[in-house]
């Protein structure tokens, strides 16, 4: 790469504090379809190893390269401890591939003070990439996130909510709810892979019918109340949950005999495990956790025709309303389940041309084009001056110390 390229090749460094083979996650989903038009490098947090410290790095798609960082240390996270080895690694990589201009992209406050030796044209900050509890949180987090909120190019959110807030500390958000990924998910494409029909059928073949199914990560947001009192209230419905367990005790979680625990699934067996099944759920806790989630599984399960039923979260209600089923407590919730179980072929029909049409507007095509354009707009714009990072390289490693020091 050089500085002759056209700004549409100018490449994404993204740093995150998840895995990206821990997908599907709506980062994973977003900058896999970015990297067919820029390379997209993906830095993870560091792992610990006994060795002197390496990069490990692979292909996760077309265009996306994945970056592990191995450091003989033990520190979690993308600590203080790290930062000058980080740097030196991540720069021999970037420059080793002919990189010489990036785009900074953050998932996590934590690797804030990197860009300094990084010295990007412009910096994104996807504060919808939530997957810290809020009770874990770094020391750190609230300062070097205030820091990217005033000095970061673009923002983006997660849902309308989550948008309004934003958009009193940051003038420049762009507000992406989620995707769906229509020809995954939708039943002619699903029961079109053979393979992963069998292995699905494997996994929740033995569970009778009728399946009423949710996946995603099984945390503090779930209401697992209403799980137990939906299969205590109709022993015959057989509920099944995908997805890890995380931030909550697994013994805690409802015991039945119609409540199955299925455990984080591949992502290509998704589409065919809720072939299946004939409700979905979105069984949110209203919670301050759960209050900012976004909508990509309840978009995957329009896309899949399937009725879905949920707790009214105010972005579900405003985005959806009218194609969704709400329950507002335990009763009103089964009551809602039982009134999709039995749904008239007519209501059916109606209900999925009203999805079809809900889903050809929230793709994920149609979300990351918008982040194209965006993105279009900053690399034409003159370059800000104000941010520590906007200078020369050579003055990276001072910045490095700037932006710590500023964080602390």
């Amino acid at each position: 790469m050089s500085r002759s390229l056209d700004s549409s090749r100018i490449p994404v460094v993204a740093f995150s504090h998840t895995r990206w083979a821990e997908g599907p996650r709506r980062p994973q989903h977003l900058l896999a379809r970015l990297a067919r038009q820029r390379p997209v490098f993906f830095v993870e947090e560091p792992v610990g190893d006994d060795d002197a410290a390496w990069l490990e790095h692979h292909e996760a798609c077309t265009g996306v390269t994945v970056l592990t960082p191995h450091l003989p240390v033990q520190s979690p996270g993308f600590h203080d401890d790290h930062l000058a080895t980080l740097q030196s690694l991540i720069g021999r990589q970037l420059r080793q591939q002919g990189v010489d201009e990036t785009i900074a992209w953050l998932g996590t406050p934590m690797a804030l003070p990197l860009l300094g030796s990084l010295a990007p044209r412009a910096v994104v900050f996807d504060s919808a990439d939530d997957g810290w509890p809020h009770d874990e949180l770094p020391r750190q987090w609230h300062q070097r996130e205030s820091l990217l909120l005033r000095w970061s190019d673009l923002v983006l959110t997660r849902g309308p909510s989550h948008h309004e807030e934003t958009l009193s500390r940051h003038r420049h958000a762009l507000c992406l709810a989620g995707g769906a990924d229509a020809q995954l998910f939708a039943p002619q494409g699903a029961a079109s892979r053979i393979d992963t029909m069998l292995r699905a059928e494997q996994v929740q073949g033995r569970i009778p019918g009728p399946r009423l199914g949710c996946f995603g990560v099984i945390d503090e947001r779930i209401d697992f109340g209403l799980i137990h009192a939906l299969a205590a209230a109709r022993a015959d419905w057989q509920i099944v949950m995908v997805g890890p367990v995380r931030r909550v005790d697994p013994l805690e979680l409802p015991r039945r005999s119609n409540i199955h625990w299925l455990g984080a699934q591949p992502e290509a067996l998704l589409p065919q495990l809720v072939a299946d099944w004939d409700v979905c759920l979105v069984p949110h806790a209203m919670n301050d956790a759960a209050r900012l989630m976004g909508c990509g599984a309840v978009l995957d399960y329009m896309a899949a025709d399937k009725p879905v039923v949920c707790t009214p979260q105010r972005d579900l209600v405003s985005l959806f309303g009218d194609v969704l089923r709400f329950g507002h407590d335990a009763p009103s919730f089964i009551a809602a389940c039982d009134w999709a179980l039995r749904e008239s072929p007519d209501k059916r029909a109606e209900r999925v041309a009203e999805m079809h049409a809900v889903v050809a507007v929230h793709s994920w095509e149609r979300a990351v084009q918008s982040l194209h354009e965006a993105l279009a707009q900053l690399l034409a714009a003159p370059r800000r001056a104000d941010a520590p990072w906007c200078s020369t390289p050579e003055r990276g490693r001072a910045n490095c110390r700037e932006l710590r020091e500023a964080a602390v």
